[in-house]
């Protein structure tokens, strides 16, 4: 069975859900769909011959696939959605610049025959596992990064990190990044961190607009454990797991390191991360006047 996963639908992309919803009743490929993206989706008045879930741990038994329907950001909920269960989650891309959800909505066809006889690949993502000395989240893994950030316009932060419990660096700065080797292309890439192959076994940390201009983005080994603790002017800061965030203070100490499972997304046998590269980031291509 596939649970579907989603959390809106741009108008322009009705057609295509519909079209992916029909083919599937083509194929008698039985389906479910998450409670809220349900409900989205009959306000709209698509056609949906099929069942709601509301909790995924009541259904995840009798599930093969998380057909993931958006952008890279819906893929970071389905994989939080599946969380220690390791299912592998499949990305249509109704969004915009995808390296998770790579698959183009003119390839719904072959997304679910791929899926129907089980000729795709599955990557094994490394996450990031963040411990806290007080409550913080309730999931506490991120796939693509963890930050620690200022707020609002408040001044810079100090943030004074720790390898193994040796002294590391301190980063006066407006926040720093921790980032899987996924999390590499996105808010790590912005600020001037490395990109990192999926499989590597590293994590990068990027200072975002560090206040020491020799400063610089540095990759470490996911089987460190790196920890944290942070002062500013202000009385309070910003820690982010992926797209969650939450407000702490200096009393809050932080510590990430590798979870202990990973998340399973799907390629097709014809994708790779190095195709991505070329076709997102236009690799390979001659860009001279």
């Amino acid at each position: 069975m596939i649970a579907i996963y989603g959390k809106t639908l741009n108008p322009a992309y009705q057609p295509l859900a519909q079209e992916l919803f029909d083919y599937l009743h083509q194929k008698k490929m039985p389906f479910v769909v998450e409670q809220k993206f349900y409900a989205l989706l009959q306000q709209t008045g698509l056609s949906i011959h099929a069942e709601s879930f509301a909790d995924f741990n009541a259904i995840k038994a009798s599930v093969d696939v998380v057909l993931s329907m958006g952008g890279d950001g819906t893929i970071l909920e389905s994989v939080l959605m599946v969380k220690e269960c390791e299912l592998p989650v499949l990305g249509i891309n109704f969004g915009r610049l995808g390296f998770l959800a790579s698959l183009g909505k003119d390839q719904i066809h072959e997304a679910v025959d791929a899926v129907e006889r089980g000729a795709y690949m599955v990557e094994k993502r490394s996450l990031i596992a963040l411990e806290c000395n007080k409550p913080l989240f309730e999931d506490s893994f991120a796939l693509n990064d963890m930050t620690i950030q200022r707020r609002d316009q408040s001044s810079m932060i100090t943030v004074t990190a720790y390898l193994n419990g040796e002294l590391l660096n301190t980063y006066w700065a407006d926040g720093l990044i921790i980032a899987t080797p996924t999390g590499s292309t996105g808010y790590s890439l912005s600020c001037g961190g490395p990109i990192i192959y999926p499989t590597s076994g590293n994590f990068v940390i990027t200072p975002v607009a560090p206040h020491n201009l020799n400063v610089r983005p540095m990759v470490v080994n996911d089987d460190a454990i790196l920890s944290f603790e942070v002062t500013g002017r202000g009385d309070s800061f910003l820690c982010t797991l992926d797209s969650r965030a939450k407000a702490i203070d200096s009393s809050f100490q932080l510590a990430v390191k590798k979870a202990p499972f990973h998340a399973h997304i799907i390629r097709l046998t014809d994708q790779s991360f190095l195709t991505a590269l070329k076709t997102k980031l236009n690799w390979g291509s001659d860009q001279r006047n």
